[in-house]
């Protein structure tokens, strides 16, 4: 089976993700995308898919804490964990600067962590994230959990780190 994978248009993919909810014709395309072979094969023997390429790349962008191997993918607790600990510029009360508030995921679950993965990386790679990185100097950033029950002593101490990717959308 031939990848059409790389002609992928991630804008388009993008767009598809954050309208999922109210648009049929978003899901259909967003489900054609996540099931498109890449051309590569799994460690297990079985064709990898974008979902699978998106898994692997949220996991090595953000689980290293989870000891997840190179290669291993995301599950639900991966994504789950790390959902409410990103956000775009600095911290603080601002729902619009708290990635999974500002794209309104309550819940990571079975249904969604996929998703939501995609939607982090399309994000980067070609969305409004993208867009302030380059002009504004945005970034995504991994903090602590939880800010609204953060005490200001865990604030001012919260570990973070910035995450970037190649420029030119390179994978």
């Amino acid at each position: 089976m031939a990848s059409i994978a790389k002609d992928i248009d991630v804008r388009e993919f993008y767009n598809a993700i954050v309208n999922f909810d109210e648009s049929e014709e978003a899901q259909e395309f967003y489900y054609k995308v996540m099931d498109t072979p890449t051309g590569r094969k799994n460690k297990s023997g079985s064709d990898e898919t974008v979902r699978d390429r998106v898994l692997k790349a949220y996991a090595m962008l953000f689980c290293e804490e989870a000891g997840l191997e190179p290669g291993e993918k995301a599950g639900v607790d991966e994504v789950a964990d790390t959902a409410d600990r990103l956000y775009i510029g600095g911290a603080g009360y601002d729902p619009e600067h708290w990635y999974r508030m500002k794209y309104h995921f309550p819940v990571i679950d079975d249904d969604n962590y996929d998703r939501f993965a995609a939607l982090v990386l399309a994000d980067m790679n070609s969305g409004p994230l993208h867009d302030a990185a380059l002009n504004d100097g945005d970034t995504l950033v991994v903090g602590e959990a939880d800010p609204l029950h953060m005490t200001a002593q865990q604030r001012q101490n919260q570990k973070v780190k910035s995450i970037t990717l190649p420029t030119g959308g390179a994978q």
